[in-house]
């Protein structure tokens, strides 16, 4: 469409696993299986799942950072990625100032008054004092790091922003002022972002759309308020169900399913649905042929054979 900033389709990511001896046939582990999805400019994807389900690999291929197959087309010249730790994502031998002005000397011809002003710009942006410009990334908290980093990507003024896990690795008071931080830029660049983490809540708060994915797969695609109030895959049921809830009595009355058993090997996946064996609602059908993403709902998708709106 014409306004999407962002098209993926069937994009798939594989990597060849080492033999163990010459004798041994090549295997290869598939990360990424038929990923596809649309981004309209100015909204905001959630992207959550389990640790090692394909959501930073995904990223990685739609900044071209892995190889690839399928298409992936976007309209943003230069998108950028605000990345999980802070701590590690900033050279710790640069100032400040070097950091976030870094992309203007790489991509730009910019004279060197123009860049101080860009870089002092960008620090007001996210609230950093211009003061702070000659000082090294160990002297601020983890939660300023995360704004310099958020400096850095918006310094070439991407459309399109990826956040890796940009909270997870601060406090939680903190968690609250670099979402709030990131809703307010959205709002005044008109930026669109992909938000990957690992619980709802989180991405309930900032997203337009939630993406959920297990073992390299979208099972479930939905607006924010449809995903919560009509929940068709089983595994975002029990994504659900692991939000805590403080009233213990409350806690007993929803009665919600535990997600239980462990994720399957990549290396041995499960021939047709690739949630079955954790799934109390499984049948024959689900162990020999894999669900394909469709529409059940108005705008909402779902890779089940049985979708809970259905039963």
């Amino acid at each position: 469409m014409e306004n999407n900033i962002l098209t993926v389709r069937n994009v798939n990511v594989s990597y060849k696993n080492q033999k163990k001896n010459i004798f041994s046939k090549t295997t290869y582990q598939h990360v990424l299986k038929d990923v596809s999805f649309e981004m309209k400019e100015g909204e905001i994807l959630g992207l959550v799942g389990e640790s090692g389900c394909g959501k930073s690999t995904l990223a990685k291929a739609i900044l071209g950072l892995v190889p690839y197959t399928g298409e992936i087309v976007h309209a943003s010249k230069f998108p950028q990625m605000v990345f999980q730790d802070p701590f590690s994502s900033l050279n710790p031998r640069k100032k400040v100032f070097d950091i976030i002005a870094e992309p203007y000397h790489v991509q730009t011809k910019m004279t060197r008054r123009e860049i101080r002003q860009n870089v002092e710009r960008m620090m007001e942006l996210v609230g950093l004092d211009k003061s702070y410009q000659n000082r090294y990334p160990h002297e601020f908290s983890g939660g300023q790091r995360q704004r310099i980093g958020i400096a850095r990507a918006l310094a070439l003024n991407p459309k399109l922003v990826i956040c890796d896990e940009p909270v997870s690795a601060l406090d939680v008071s903190i968690q609250a002022q670099i979402l709030n931080l990131l809703k307010d830029l959205q709002k005044e660049l008109h930026l669109t972002y992909i938000f990957i983490a690992h619980g709802l809540p989180t991405v309930q708060y900032i997203s337009d759309r939630i993406a959920v994915m297990y073992m390299g797969k979208l099972m479930e695609l939905a607006p924010e308020q449809e995903l919560f109030a009509h929940t068709l895959h089983p595994y975002t049921e029990g994504l659900l169900s692991a939000i805590p809830v403080a009233d213990p009595e409350a806690r007993d009355a929803q009665n919600k399913p535990i997600l239980e058993g462990d994720l399957p090997s990549p290396l041995h996946l499960p021939q047709g649905c690739r949630f079955c064996s954790r799934c109390k609602y499984a049948r024959d059908v689900c162990t020999r042929q894999e669900p394909e993403l469709h529409e059940v709902l108005p705008g909402h998708y779902a890779a089940c054979h049985f979708p809970l709106a259905e039963r």
